[in-house]
């Protein structure tokens, strides 16, 4: 074997190449395993099938029978490559001999030294264990120095702390006195301003009330004299000729949109020139056919077909044309907003005409119609570009209907919609609703009982824009509404009529919805002092429909109209509110102190005061003093109320535009002189029910209010129908009546207050007295008549 590892390369190529080494390995294999009884013939026998499989496919185990092959892992290619001196091996017996005892001896080095350290000890141990003792009492030393140390600094940083906050205290102590001083010196020298500003005030006051009694004494034939008065009603009565084509083109169009339908057309049959400006297409711009009852189909239809291309509003709200007539719609291409609501006779058919006709509109209002799925269909293929759709109480669409409005295009830019009254629609409506309208912001479902917290969760998971929703008669909504609304920016929301809402609702606003700016939520019974107080941190709230009082700052309009459960600190609260500009507590039991505690605002521009029995002059004199811009101020129906609190208006209250003291028995003309004297601003005043008032005080409104314009004196006795009717050439519009007062007035026609249920038979709401017949013919009474 030595010979043929010195073999030349030729020989040892020539075994490697035609496979000799593995040829002996698999024939001597087979002979050492099976044992052949003949060895030739099995070798031969061998030799013929290595033949036949070829040597590429020969294996060390071929020449062995199956059931004789031992399991044995395979090392090399071949065993016999070592023996013929073909492998070329690093790893040569001689080399794993040397490695073997190298790798030994290393052991036993390594586990020799180990066992010598421990089992013979050293010679200065005394000396190592000394050493670590002083580096161990070396760590203690410092540890416990440590420890004092941080100690130390504790202490001294809380008495700083201590110091500090001391020292803090006493600052605070120093500025709260000295705040004390300074502010009772302020408080000192502006209550003596306030007395001086005031006195000075009232003595003005005295001196052009003085004035105003000389410039009096003018003869009342200069002032109302009957022949000046026939006069200057004979030239008001006297027709002024003008031509109106001769205004401006903006002004002709200002005074052309305010007519009807109906009222155009006549116009423009009066004249050429009048058919010129009403053929104007600015004035078809919007058609309102609601307005004019008994028009003929054949009307509308011409009228939409001249102005087809001009035409962008139509509204048929309610109109009962003919289904051939409402087609006539397609002709207006340019059309934007459509209202056929209450339209009976609106089909799908027409609908589909109307649809091909006007793609682009962007609002329609089918509310109340007997439309069906066939319209549904229509809306997402024609109305690419609808913004605002109505469907109130439209019941004969189904949920498929809602699902339609996902074909093509979609109404994927619809931003406004209402669902009120569709009580046929599911959840799975609802869910096709928010795969079909991703973009709504303005939601409104009313009068639909089968709304529930399911179904609003469902339009918000993909609607997350909406900023407004209206569910007014949806009693089972509950505060889980609030919290699936959480995801969306809410800047209004109204509710009315729910007892399942509690208070938690008002935290899910308070935390997530910091920019709302209308809540109407009324008749919510569960709600309680602590949803008011859950508010106070709305900044942007501007719109409160509640029953009680809250802090808002960009509140501006309140009314507490008959609250009667109002208090001194409700009236608190309110004063803290400087953005109110008008503040309405008619009705109330609010006293004298409410009053003074509103003084505080100084801003208020309007203050109604109506119907407050517990209010005095002294009240009203503390108001009023410090509110100097106060522009409209109601103090009817408070009969304690005298001549003094005229006298105060006419004082500290220069600007005021309007005022109604109806309902006031103890008025008298001196009051009303003084007023005439200082208010030179006044534009409205209501008077009626003054019983003890006569003429004089119409001369003296004449000659100081000249620039009032409404003039309210009903149930005036003392007043002369003579008088009244040349007052009714100085002012623009004026009620008068010398009857006595009604009974819920609360006193007699001589000022004697009468029982008080008999004064409570009526309502007392002044806005439905005006609706009452103003005029008294000349037959029924001939004292009582309205100039």
């Amino acid at each position: 074997m030595a010979s043929l590892r010195s073999a030349t390369p030729k020989l040892r190529n020539y075994f490697r190449d035609n496979y000799i080494p593995q040829i002996c390995e698999a024939l001597l294999c087979g002979l050492l395993v099976t044992c052949p009884e003949d060895p030739l013939r099995y070798l031969e026998h061998m030799i013929i099938v290595i033949i036949q499989n070829g040597l590429e496919n020969l294996l060390w185990d071929m020449c062995i029978d199956p059931s004789l092959k031992p399991k044995i892992r395979r090392l090399s290619e071949t065993y016999l490559e070592q023996l013929f001196g073909l492998d070329d091996q690093l790893v040569t017996p001689e080399l794993m001999i040397k490695a073997c005892t190298f790798y030994t001896g290393r052991l036993v080095k390594n586990h020799f030294g180990g066992w010598r350290e421990v089992a013979i000890p050293r010679a200065n141990q005394e000396a190592i264990l000394a050493e670590k003792m002083d580096r161990a009492i070396t760590h203690d030393n410092f540890r416990c120095q440590k420890v004092f140390f941080y100690h130390w600094l504790s202490y001294v940083i809380t008495c700083r702390e201590r110091l500090i906050v001391s020292l803090l205290r006493l600052r605070q102590m120093f500025c709260v006195q000295r705040q004390k001083i300074i502010l009772a010196k302020w408080k000192e020298k502006a209550r003596h301003k306030s007395k001086t500003r005031e006195d000075e005030l009232i003595l003005k006051h005295e001196l052009q009330l003085r004035k105003w009694k000389l410039k009096s004494k003018v003869p009342e034939e200069k002032l109302l004299s009957p022949e000046r008065s026939s006069s200057d009603t004979a030239a008001a009565a006297a027709p002024v000729e003008f031509d109106v084509s001769a205004l401006p083109e903006q002004a002709i169009m200002q005074i052309f949109l305010y007519l009807s339908f109906r009222d155009t057309i006549m116009c423009g049959q009066v004249n050429r020139s009048w058919m010129a400006m009403t053929q104007r297409g600015f004035l078809w711009n919007a058609i309102d056919f609601s307005t004019t009852k008994n028009i003929a189909d054949k009307c509308v239809v011409s009228t939409l077909q001249r102005w087809r291309l001009t035409v962008l509003r139509l509204n048929f709200r309610g109109c009962l044309f003919r289904t051939k007539t409402l087609k006539a719609v397609s002709h207006c291409k340019n059309l934007q907003e459509l209202n056929v609501s209450d339209c009976q006779s609106l089909t799908d058919e027409s609908m589909r005409h109307i649809s091909e006709g006007c793609p682009g509109v962007l609002y329609l209002n089918l509310s109340n119609t007997t439309i069906t799925n066939r319209t549904m269909r229509l809306l997402p293929r024609y109305f690419h570009n609808l913004q605002n759709l109505s469907l109130a109480y439209c019941r004969k669409f189904t949920d498929k209907g809602l699902q339609y409005l996902n074909l093509g295009n979609g109404c994927h830019k619809l931003i406004y919609l209402d669902l009120s009254g569709c009580t046929q629609i599911s959840v799975q409506g609802f869910r096709n609703i928010a795969s079909s309208c991703t973009g709504i912001m303005h939601l409104t479902i009313n009068d639909m009982p089968t709304l529930t917290d399911n179904c609003v969760k469902v339009l918000v998971e993909k609607c997350p824009r909406i900023s407004t929703v209206v569910f007014i008669g949806s009693p089972h909504l509950s505060d889980c509404a609030f919290k699936a609304l959480s995801s969306c920016n809410l800047k209004k929301i109204r509710f009315e009529g729910n007892k399942r809402i509690t208070d938690a609702c008002f935290k899910y606003i308070d935390k997530n919805y910091p920019g709302i700016n209308h809540i109407y939520m009324v008749d919510c019974k569960a709600l309680t002092d602590s949803s008011l107080k859950s508010m106070s941190v709305l900044k942007q709230l501007t719109v409160l429909n509640l029953t009680n009082c809250v802090s808002c700052p960009n509140l501006h309009y309140l009314s507490l109209r008959n609250c009667e459960h109002l208090t001194d600190l409700a009236i608190e609260c309110i004063s803290g509110m400087l953005s109110l500009v008008s503040v309405d507590l008619s009705g109330t039991l609010i006293s004298n102190e409410s009053l003074n505690i509103l003084s505080r605002h100084r801003k208020l521009r309007e203050l109604s005061l109506s119907e407050c029995a517990n209010i005095t002059d002294i009240g009203i004199r503390a108001y009023c003093k410090t509110s100097l811009f106060l522009e409209h101020l109601d103090i009817s129906y408070c009969r304690q109320l005298s001549d003094d609190i005229i006298k105060t208006v006419a004082i500290f209250c220069t600007h005021i535009t309007s005022l109604n003291i109806a309902g006031c028995p103890k008025i008298t003309d001196g009051g009303l002189e003084t007023l005439s004297a200082k208010c030179h601003y006044l534009h409205i005043l209501d008077i009626s029910g003054c019983i003890l008032l006569t003429d004089q005080i119409l001369q003296d409104l004449q000659m100081g209010c000249k620039q009032l314009r409404i003039l309210k004196m009903r149930f005036c006795r003392s007043i002369s129908v003579a008088a009244a009717h040349r007052m009714s050439s100085v002012v623009q519009h004026q009620e008068y009546s010398s009857d006595d007062p009604p009974s819920w007035f609360g006193y007699d026609s001589e000022g004697n207050p009468l029982e008080e249920t008999q004064s409570r038979i009526q309502t007392r709401n002044y806005s439905e007295l005006i609706v009452k017949e103003s005029f008294s013919s000349d037959e029924e009474s001939p004292d009582a008549n309205l100039i």
